[in-house]
């Protein structure tokens, strides 16, 4: 919390702020790729696990715990980016502009019970059906470009 409000007052001062995403995937025995989406906790939209960079921990790295708090996955996230997106985060005084970088989750692990699992609900989808529920359109124009050859090459 220390850190979203701290990134909310740069933001205020019209300074930038980021975010790190993780995009949980998975390829099914039958050899399909598949994205897992998770509901908002407030408006109930579906989006990625993401959160506020934190201190003495890599961007991929947060993005994991994010995953795990958020989606009750673990895995293995890819070393590179997958790519970026923004959005504009609701705040009591408004609206502010908010950088994400995102990284490949490889989940290895899914949760029965996991930190926000009362909160929020979750989902796996082929990569295009995901897109066409995102918000964002930067994010639904990245995991329309996933594929199973793309994701395994990526690893």
């Amino acid at each position: 919390m220390k850190a979203q409000k701290k990134a909310i007052r740069h933001a205020i001062k019209g300074k930038p702020i980021r975010q790190v995403a993780a995009i949980p995937v998975r390829v099914t025995d039958g050899g399909e790729l598949q994205v897992m989406l998770i509901t908002s906790r407030t408006t109930r939209r579906f989006i990625v696990p993401k959160g506020w960079p934190m201190k003495r921990k890599s961007s991929r790295k947060a993005a994991a715990l994010e995953a795990r708090d958020e989606a009750g996955i673990a895995g293995r996230v890819l070393k590179a980016a997958a790519g970026g997106y923004r959005y504009w985060k609701r705040i009591k005084s408004g609206f502010v502009l908010v950088e994400v970088t995102a990284y490949l989750l490889a989940v290895e692990h899914v949760l029965e019970d996991w930190k926000e699992s009362h909160e929020r609900a979750r989902t796996w989808l082929a990569p295009k059906d995901a897109a066409a529920l995102i918000d964002e359109p930067a994010l639904a124009a990245l995991l329309n470009t996933l594929t199973v050859d793309s994701v395994v090459l990526a690893a």
